[in-house]
């Protein structure tokens, strides 16, 4: 009797592994050091949005965001503003101002420019632009695009204990016209790229504000880069996804959504994969049933 139970048990255990019955062997949620990492967002190829592929990489427990200008380390993602916090190392602040180019500011690709771009309160300060920057053409009347973003600005900034080594006073004057000034503050929808090489720069800085209150002075700010991120397209069709068991992701052309369900992927939904799926709960009901009568078997055997 044993000797037939045990091939049918076998082949139950390959059809049908206990430990993995109801599980989703394709679930993306993961984690980095002590950030959590959810849709839109994957570490594994096929998770998240297809808008926000190959745009995360763990590495040693930290976090890299990276884009066409560079990687920079993700400090926060804030799932409920929909926002990521960055740092670069390149970057300057209040106690350290960083020239000759070695950081080349912030710029996305194109094609994900929809998808994210740095919130409207994060002010970028350009620090030593060229007067034949692109940054000072096509004004009328010499007036820069300089200007303060949520009270923040350069006239503040100039205060820094940073400028001490690169001399705390402009270069010249407000207008262009008898030199560009030392540092230009700009929003980033300005100028929709901060790209050095290209505006002719040698350093930059860029700060943003949480609070609605404005902070006191440059050294209360908080220096980084705060990026906004939007999911484009078909929302419903992650919530229907999840709301039947699946894991939103994308497909190998890395743009078509797909819900993940266990073993098979779904365009639509998990209650809509192939009824084989649907035998499973049958299968582990036998499965529980035949090992239960083969242990009373053995038992009574040994008596």
């Amino acid at each position: 009797m044993l000797l037939t139970l045990f091939p049918a048990l076998y082949y139950l255990l390959i059809i049908f592994p206990p430990n993995c019955a109801f599980a989703n062997l394709n679930s993306c949620r993961s984690y980095c050091g002590n950030i959590t990492i959810d849709y839109p967002f994957g570490l594994q190829n096929g998770c998240g949005h297809p808008g926000f592929r190959d745009l995360l990489f763990c590495m040693n427990d930290v976090l890299m965001f990276h884009v066409s200008s560079g990687s920079y380390r993700v400090l926060d993602i804030d799932y409920a503003y929909q926002a990521l916090t960055l740092h670069d190392p390149h970057m300057s602040t209040c106690d350290r101002i960083v020239l000759g180019g070695a950081g080349n500011g912030f710029a996305v690709e194109p094609w994900r420019e929809p998808y994210m771009n740095p919130a409207a309160d994060n002010v970028f300060m350009l620090i030593g632009c060229s007067a034949e920057s692109p940054l000072f053409q096509g004004f009328p009347g010499k007036h820069l695009p300089c200007r303060n973003v949520s009270g923040m600005g350069c006239e503040e900034y100039y205060g820094c204990p940073g400028w001490d080594a690169v001399g705390r006073k402009r270069m010249g004057s407000t207008y262009f016209g008898s030199g560009p000034p030392r540092c230009c503050a700009v929003p980033f929808e300005a100028i929709k790229a901060i790209n050095l090489t290209r505006l002719q720069c040698e350093g930059y800085s860029s700060a943003y504000n949480l609070a609605p209150l404005r902070v006191d002075g440059p050294s209360g700010w908080s220096y980084g880069i705060r990026v906004k991120y939007s999911v484009q397209g078909n929302q419903e069709f992650c919530g229907a996804c999840e709301a039947t068991g699946g894991t939103c992701g994308y497909g190998s052309d890395g743009i078509r959504q797909v819900c993940m369900c266990g073993n098979s992927n779904s365009t639509s939904n998990c209650d809509s994969v192939s009824s084989s799926r649907e035998t499973r709960p049958m299968m582990a009901e036998m499965f529980a049933g035949l090992l239960t009568y083969i242990l009373v078997w053995m038992t009574r055997n040994q008596l």
